[in-house]
């Protein structure tokens, strides 16, 4: 089985820094970690190859010091990983950014399961799996809590909703987005440590993906941040106090006054 798990190095969650002039993440001098719940991808694509074999291709869009969370994906249990880096991508919007994507997995011959974490901490948009999925034209399953099977040419998923959870089939290849119930991601070994450190991780640019100039990068972007700011503090609320019958007609004549 071939498994790809696109994975994202976003800012520490406790370190986010927003330019105020771009209205874009500030990255450089910031700690930068795996998003959070890409790890439970990355735990599921090394789970599925230890079920039914097969080799796991770890990828990722970013600057150059992405790499490193690619090697820290390869000592997890990932075979090899993929940079996917160029000064034209920067700035894309989750569009652009799946397009970006779904190039590079083009150039991955014959994969059955694509892993996504549901989102990521750094846009909460949930958007990039689904985007991909759509690029490729390939059926895609949300916020997977459990992968049941995998027989036939199809997986057999346990979808979570707010009401319990769906039990979906879909053929392959296929792409799905993982919830955290779905597992306990494991710590690297010192074995896994050791290929880590020692593996080639290829690098791709946008014309190694053979993408259309026009998709990339703002260009690329349907979608702008136009404007980011922290909410005014609320002012402090009035008490009202006495027995049930003379707060309520206190209560009746301050919303009688706002409302007239």
């Amino acid at each position: 089985m071939n498994i790809i798990v696109c994975i994202k190095q976003v800012p520490n969650t406790t370190d986010v820094k927003i330019d105020p002039v771009t209205n874009t993440l500030i990255r450089d001098g910031v700690e930068s970690v795996i998003n959070p719940f890409d790890a439970y991808a990355i735990e599921e694509g090394v789970r599925l190859k230890e079920r039914f074999g097969g080799k796991i291709t770890v990828i990722t869009m970013g600057p150059p010091q992405a790499e490193n969370a690619l090697r820290e994906a390869i000592s997890l249990g990932c075979d090899e990983g993929i940079l996917v880096s160029d000064r034209k991508f920067a700035g894309s919007d989750t569009w652009a950014t799946s397009y970006t994507l779904s190039c590079a997995i083009k150039k991955i011959e014959g994969f059955d399961i694509i892993i996504c974490g549901k989102q990521a901490s750094d846009g909460d948009t949930a958007q990039v799996g689904p985007g991909i999925s759509t690029h490729l034209d390939i059926p895609q399953v949300t916020y997977v809590k459990k992968i049941e099977d995998i027989k036939d040419n199809k997986a057999k998923v346990e979808r979570m909703t707010e009401e319990g959870y769906d039990v979906v089939e879909a053929p392959l290849p296929l792409l799905l987005t993982v919830v955290k119930e779905i597992n306990t991601p494991r710590l690297p070994s010192l074995k896994g440590m050791m290929k880590a450190k020692s593996a080639k991780i290829m690098k791709w640019t946008a014309e190694d993906i053979e993408a259309d100039p026009k998709s990339l990068g703002l260009d690329g972007s349907p979608t702008r941040v136009v404007k980011i700011f922290s909410p005014p503090p609320r002012k402090g609320g009035e008490m009202i106090s006495g027995d049930a019958t003379e707060v309520s007609q206190e209560l009746v004549a301050l919303l009688k006054d706002m409302v007239i």
